[in-house]
Formats: C-alpha cells, structure tokens, sequence
C-alpha cells in the first residue's frame, strides 16, 4: 500500500526493494519505506526518483488546530487545511502564497477562478478531498506550478487543456481517481515533468505515444489499474524513464520491443500480472537495470537483462510456476542476481523438482549447453 504526505509519495517498495530492518547505508528520509541492507546504490537510485521532501515548515504546522490553519493570513507562504468539514475551498489567499495544502475536507468543487492572484504559487495539493470535476482554466494562472498533487479523489476525467499552462510542472500525482482514459492532450506541454503516478485509477489502456512529450520523465507509476496489454510504443520518447511500475494489472503478454524506448530504467516492476511467456530479449535494452519484480505472474521461463558492473540484480521471480530445466538454471547462475523470496520462488516442473525451491536445484546433469532437459531426465 502506497502512502501520501502532501502529494510526495512515501513508498513501502515492491519485495524486490524491501530489506528486513531498514538501510545500513545512512539516514533514510521516507521513514517507513526499507531498503536492502546492503544497498549504498539503491539509496543513491532513490534519490534520482523519489520526489524532494517539503518544506520542514509544512510538516512542523500539522498539529496545529483545523480552525487556526484554515483561515488565510496576511503575507503568508503557506497554507494547510485538512478540516475534515471544509466543503468550499478557501479564498482569500494573499499573493505570497507559495504552497497549498488543502486535504482530507469535503470540498466537492474547486472554481474556475479559485487560484487567481497567486503568482508564486508553486505547490498545490488536493487529495483525499471529494472533487469529482476540475475546471479547464483552474492552473491558468499559476504557471510556476512546480508540484501537484490529487490523490484519492474522485475524478472520472480531467479538462483536455488543463495543464496547457504547467510548463514547469515537475511532479504530477493522480493517483486512486476513477480514470478510465488518458488523453494525450494532457501531456503536450509537460515536457519538464519528472514524477507522474497514474496508480489505483481504472485506466484500459494507453495510447499509442500519448506519454512521448514527457521526454524528461524519471518515474511513471501504472500500478494497480486495468491494463490488459501495452503497445509496443507505448514507452516512446522516454529515453530519461528510470522506474516504471506496471504492478497489479492484467498483462497476459508484453511487446518485444516495448522497453527499446527507456534505456536509463534502473527499477521495474511488473508483479502481480498475468504473464505467460516473456519474449526473448525484451529486457536486452536495460543495461542499467538493478532491480526487476516478475512476481506472482504465470511465467515458466525467464528473461533477464544483460550482466553488467556493478551491484548485483535485485530479483523476486516468487509466485510463477517455474519449470526448472537446465536452461533456467543455467540463466540463474550465469546472471548471479540476488533472488528476493527465495523459498517462494519454486519449481512446478519437472515432477522430480515440484515443489522445491528454484534456488537448492542442482545442475547436476546439465551439459554446458544448457538444454532444456530437467537435471535429472537422464
């Protein structure tokens, strides 16, 4: 389960990110999320994803009473209201406003003119609050939006221009909303944008390079919604991708050259699909890659991205009815990755091995071809 504070997102990582009592590797800002023990990389990779912590102020006025923090003061930088029977969002704001956090209410509607005369205005987080509907023109006159968050609302769709005028959005979290569609006018203009988490919508697809224009893109999160497959431009123009989390979908297939457009992706998560069969080579463009969650899919043989310097790949392949023949246990071996779950990572065939784990299967009996026979066929 996924965590929000103001719209950054405070991620219990996927298995394959989890360690079993936090990071020996320094100080870990995200509180809750726990990394490998023995990962200074992973710490660092996180870093070039994770969105940048909110100012202390914001975090520091959370105690403070509802009725005190929603009513605007003069010359203020910030304002918070997460008075839970707030159902008008509040006007008023002073011209210095830099940040708005307006949560957890029951505001329903936002107006067209709600953000006018706030020409700072760098943070605006909405979730958790009842809006169903935004109006076209409502970012019109924040252009230096930075940072916009509307978690958990209850938006079945978004105005075609709404964002014509956020050049200089960064991080744009529209996570546990009703999407059914994306539309590719949304993103014609983000093309700064580096954080976009689109997870616990109910999205049926995307459109064939509707997510081209974000071309400085380091994160892209689809978990969780309803994907049943992916085009093989899908992932077109996002040459600076490093995580993608497609986790919770119903993928039965991927296309063979779906991850040729992302080159920089160091974290992948794909748990939780219906995979069948993975093409040879899908992963081959992914010299980077540190860590890949194939989880609880339906996979009987495995792919994995070339051996490169380095930290050794994080990998949970639990959950998949593997037939461990030579040639899976000659990849494992070959690759060396560090396997995440192992003793739920276990053999479906042949009928000697059912049930053991993948990782105690001995390779006694494979010639130096690798073939397909099981180790103990002969």
């Amino acid at each position: 389960m996924r965590r929000e504070i103001w719209g950054l997102q405070l991620i219990p990582l996927p298995r394959a990110l989890r360690g079993g009592g936090g990071s020996s590797a320094g100080h870990n800002p995200w509180g809750d999320i726990k990394l490998p023990a023995h990962s200074t990389s992973t710490m660092a990779l996180l870093g070039h994803i994770l969105p940048p912590p909110l100012p202390l102020l914001l975090l520091l006025l959370l105690p403070y009473s509802h009725a005190a923090s929603c009513h605007p003061q003069p010359n203020a930088t910030h304002f918070i209201c997460t008075d839970p029977a707030l159902n008008t969002f509040p006007s008023g704001l002073p011209p210095t406003t830099v940040a708005i956090s307006v949560e957890f209410t029951a505001v329903t509607t936002i107006s067209p003119s709600a953000l006018a005369g706030l020409p700072h205005l760098q943070e605006l987080h909405l979730s958790s609050n009842h809006l169903a509907v935004l109006p076209e023109a409502l970012l019109q006159p924040v252009p230096t939006l930075r940072i916009l968050d509307l978690t958990d609302n209850l938006l079945p769709d978004l105005p075609a221009g709404i964002f014509h005028h956020s050049i200089h959005l960064r991080h744009l979290v529209l996570q546990g909303n009703l999407l059914q569609a994306l539309q590719p006018a949304w993103f014609m203009h983000l093309t700064q944008l580096h954080w976009l988490n689109l997870a616990g919508n109910a999205l049926l697809e995307v459109p064939p390079a509707a997510l081209r224009p974000l071309r400085s893109l380091r994160s892209l999160d689809l978990a969780h919604n309803r994907l049943h497959h992916l085009h093989a431009d899908t992932f077109m123009g996002l040459q600076k991708l490093e995580r993608l989390d497609l986790e919770g979908n119903q993928l039965r297939a991927l296309p063979p050259t779906l991850f040729m457009p992302t080159p920089a992706l160091r974290l992948l998560f794909l748990q939780s699909n219906t995979l069948q069969v993975l093409p040879d080579g899908i992963f081959s463009p992914l010299l980077h890659l540190r860590v890949l969650d194939l989880a609880h899919n339906h996979l009987q043989a495995l792919q994995l991205p070339p051996r490169s310097p380095g930290p050794p790949l994080s990998l949970d392949i639990s959950g998949n009815p593997w037939a461990c023949e030579c040639s899976l246990l000659a990849l494992l071996q070959d690759a060396a990755p560090q396997l995440i779950a192992a003793r739920d990572t276990r053999c479906a065939s042949p009928a000697q091995h059912r049930g053991e784990e993948v990782a105690a299967v001995s390779q006694a009996g494979c010639d130096h071809g690798g073939d397909k026979q099981s180790p103990l066929d002969h």
